[in-house]
Formats: structure tokens, sequence, C-alpha cells
């Protein structure tokens, strides 16, 4: 049975069929998309200093260290092989595997080329609470909702190729310290993102039978928008507005 969401979509949205259900999700993305939040704005547009960056690739490690996790979580969820199969190849995407890199350290390549120190940054001692409690939430979002759930919470990755393409062309132009070698991770999601989205998105059109599973569906990829949302805001409460919590990590001046 699918439970309730306190998420809603906008009133009166149609979801009798496949089809009106991915008009459905891709409107969520289009309206409430993180690409949309006013801190990558500031990132893209080469408003930010060095340090309000480092800040942002920071906090964003737990994201990307966790996804893994949840990943496995998602697995966990399903008796059909054929699916656990096809969703093991994301914890390699991240976690790598013998002799070959995978997000994470590609990740920690943009980390280390902003000057972060690397056992800082895999401890995440200095994150902000609202990214870890965000973070959190995903993971355990994925354990405790449906599996069809579980999986569409996953659909942000329909958005997030335009993303990384505006990501890298935009900081690349716009700081001197950022180079391409450092953004290897982004390069790498061009390729993986849409395969990834193009799973997901046909297992709801074909698992969501009935217009309540399509709301579940729908409200799975508005937690996940809510939970990439408010890691922006904080960051830009933090590090834009200037109100760093007490033990996180403070930009040195300069």
């Amino acid at each position: 049975m699918i439970a309730t969401s306190v998420f809603a979509l906008k009133k009166g949205t149609p979801l009798g069929n496949a089809a009106e259900l991915e008009t459905a999700l891709r409107d969520i993305g289009a309206t409430r998309y993180h690409n949309l939040h006013p801190f990558h704005k500031l990132l893209h547009g080469g408003k930010l200093n060095k340090g309000q960056v480092q800040a942002w690739a920071l906090n964003r490690y737990y994201y990307q260290s966790s996804i893994p996790i949840k990943d496995a979580v998602v697995i966990s969820r399903f008796r059909d092989r054929n699916i656990r199969l096809e969703w093991r190849h994301r914890i390699e995407d991240h976690d790598g595997n013998i002799g070959t890199e995978g997000g994470i350290e590609r990740w920690l390549k943009l980390t280390e080329g902003l000057g972060l120190d690397s056992a800082y940054v895999e401890s995440a001692e200095g994150i902000l609470p609202a990214t870890r409690f965000a973070v959190d939430a995903y993971v355990h979002f994925v354990r405790d909702r449906t599996p069809l759930e579980a999986i569409a919470s996953s659909l942000t990755e329909l958005f997030a190729p335009n993303l990384h393409e505006e990501r890298i062309s935009g900081m690349l132009a716009h700081y001197d310290f950022i180079n391409p070698n450092i953004m290897s991770y982004f390069k790498r999601r061009l390729e993986q993102a849409p395969r990834d989205a193009n799973f997901a998105l046909d297992f709801v059109k074909t698992h969501a039978k009935t217009p309540e599973e399509r709301d579940a569906v729908c409200n799975a990829l508005i937690f996940k928008t809510n939970v990439l949302w408010v890691q922006l805001d904080a960051l830009y409460h933090a590090y834009v507005e200037g109100h760093v919590p007490p033990g996180a990590f403070v930009p040195e001046k300069g």
C-alpha cells in the first residue's frame, strides 16, 4: 500500500496514464529542481569567492558519498535479481571498483584542487547540520517508503545533465582556481546520469499502475528536489548571508 505523502502535486494534475505521469515528473523538474536556486546562480556565474566554493564542495561531498549507501538500500528492497543487477552499477559508478576510479574519488579531486584536506572532507566534521539532516533523510526515505518510491526519488537525474553542463562551462570561465582536471566528476556524469534516469523513468511508468501510485511517484520526486534545495538554502544562509553555525567549516579570510 502506498503511504500518504506530506508533499503535494499541483491540484488537478492529471495522472491517468504513464504519459501524463511523465509530463507531471518533467514539470516538477522544471519548477522545483535546484538549478533554479540562487546559490547555483552565484556559483555558476562566478559570484562566489574561493572559500564559498570550498564550502559548497565540502558539503556536497557528504551527499556524494552517501549515494552508494542509498543505492545499496534500494537494492535491498528488491527480490527481482534483474533490478538488483541493473541498479548495482550505480554503486560502482560512485565507489569505483578494484583498480578503477569512481565518482567519490573524482569529487575528492575537486576538493583537493580547491585546497581542502581530504581527511577533513571525508570526516564530514565541518558540514552544515542541514546538509547532514537532508542527506540522511534521503537514505531513510528509500529505506522506509515503497520500492517504487525509492526508485522514483532518483529521478532528479533526468534534469542533471543540463546542470552539469552549466556548471562545467560557468565555473571554468569564471574562476581562476578551477581547471578541467578537477571538474572530471561532472564530465563523467554527463554520460552516467541519462542512462540511470532512463531506466528509472521507464520503471516508474511501467510499475505505477494506478493514480495513487503515480501520485506517490511524483511526491517521491518532490521530496528529492526538497532534499537538494534545502542543502543550498543552508549554504546560502551560512556562507552568503554569513550565519555559519558552530562547528561548521569556516573559510580562510583573504
